[in-house]
């Protein structure tokens, strides 16, 4: 009998001991370690051993789409994440609202800015540039996307965000000698010293430096992309899929590869997002689809901040509200294979990606091995041994009963 399938990725979850331990290891954490010991678990390199992932690469592997035959650019995904429609020839950017002063970046994030954006991305709709579209668009949280619609652009330029703060912001350049890369580089430029024009007298950062808070005063932009067509989901695999998720560029990889994308009220994408909510919206999309794939990203926030103690309680927010949630209803899902594990490790040593394994636990009808707790070093030791990302779907396609037989 097929059984359905629920994915759980916990953004960033994977780390590395700080004084002996990782946030996994220290963790209240139940309902996660009764999937390890009942299950069958083992440590998974997501795009390929040595490889530092992106979310959006790492997600694609994990969809089973090659990343190094569909990965165009990450630009190109945050717009389907917004609901925006790219055309051949448009280029894509995700940005960041962020924070300058004396041409130096104080803050990538605005403060994690929020209020006020929309405001803020109406004016830059304003922008004009020689012979080109410009259409801009904000995100989640501190996030947009840019898109440049016009003849002869190329997305292999470099990005304007230097991805550190006290230092200048990047000029844009191009990535080979190609007419349109250098066109597309000067225009990126141009849009950026337009933005900190425009931003550095806008009421919003205005009222916001009045309350003394950091203003958004320049867009940076990076990952260039354009829009590469995939198999949908459904044609790969057979199986109807949705996606829960708060962050734009997930959504925009689960858009692309046709999976169905479900709103939940409450939701950020942060620490403080209502986990609890999508939870629930994973119980009841189950009743529905075959495949479902429930994205936490919390979990990767804390990591970037280099703040354990949130990592931690993130992590027992996941196994409280979600975890506990979802095994507590099992009765009324009858039939289903659920897998946990994450897109990549971020350790709070170095506070970015990296490409240390994580950990997997699958649950579901699986040869349970003598694993007990969901740790990056206790799942090493598991019945699935180190398997990569590409390979997932394979694995819990079987799992499922849902595999065909390859040969006689």
């Amino acid at each position: 009998m097929q059984t359905k399938l629920l994915l759980i990725v916990c953004d960033g979850l994977g780390d590395r001991p700080v004084n002996g331990v990782t946030p996994l290891e220290i963790a209240n954490k139940p309902n996660m370690d009764t999937i390890a010991s009942e299950g069958i678990c083992g440590i998974m390199d997501t795009v390929r051993a040595g490889i530092r992932p992106g979310s959006d690469t790492s997600h694609l592997s994990l969809f089973g789409y090659d990343p190094f035959k569909y990965y165009k650019g990450r630009g190109a995904f945050e717009a389907s994440g917004t609901g925006l429609k790219l055309q051949k020839g448009d280029v894509a950017f995700r940005c960041n609202f962020a924070t300058i002063k004396n041409g130096r970046i104080i803050d990538r994030r605005a403060g994690r800015i929020e209020d006020g954006l929309d405001e803020i991305a109406n004016d830059i709709n304003t922008i004009k540039l020689k012979n080109i579209e410009i259409i801009f668009k904000r995100g989640a949280g501190h996030r947009g996307v840019l898109v440049f619609r016009g003849k002869g652009l190329s997305h292999n330029v470099s990005d304007v965000d230097p991805e550190n703060e006290n230092v200048p912001y990047n000029i844009c350049k191009p990535l080979d000698n190609s007419i349109d890369a250098r066109k597309t580089a000067k225009l990126v430029n141009e849009f950026t010293k337009e933005t900190i024009d425009i931003l550095s007298k806008h009421p919003v950062n205005r009222e916001r430096e009045g309350k003394g808070k950091l203003p958004a005063n320049i867009i940076l932009c990076r990952g260039a992309g354009i829009k590469v067509d995939m198999p949908s989901f459904e044609e790969k695999y057979g199986m109807s899929a949705a996606c829960i998720s708060a962050t734009t560029l997930i959504k925009g990889v689960c858009r692309d590869v046709g999976m169905d994308i479900i709103d939940v009220k409450g939701i950020t994408g942060h620490i403080d997002s209502n986990i609890a909510n999508k939870a629930d919206a994973a119980i009841k999309a189950l009743k529905r689809y075959d495949f479902v794939f429930l994205h936490i990203k919390g979990t990767d926030e804390a990591s970037h901040d280099g703040d354990f103690n949130s990592k931690k309680s993130m992590i027992e927010r996941i196994d409280k509200e979600v975890i506990g949630r979802i095994l507590k209803h099992l009765k009324d899902i009858k039939d289903i294979t659920i897998v946990l594990t994450a897109d990549h490790s971020t350790p709070l040593s170095i506070k970015q990606h990296s490409a240390d394994p994580v950990p997997i636990a699958i649950l579901g009808d699986v040869r349970a091995d003598d694993v007990k707790r969901f740790t990056e070093r206790d799942c090493a030791k598991g019945g699935l041994n180190r398997i990569c990302g590409i390979n997932l779907m394979d694995i819990i396609m079987d799992l499922s009963n849902r595999s065909k037989l390859f040969g006689a």
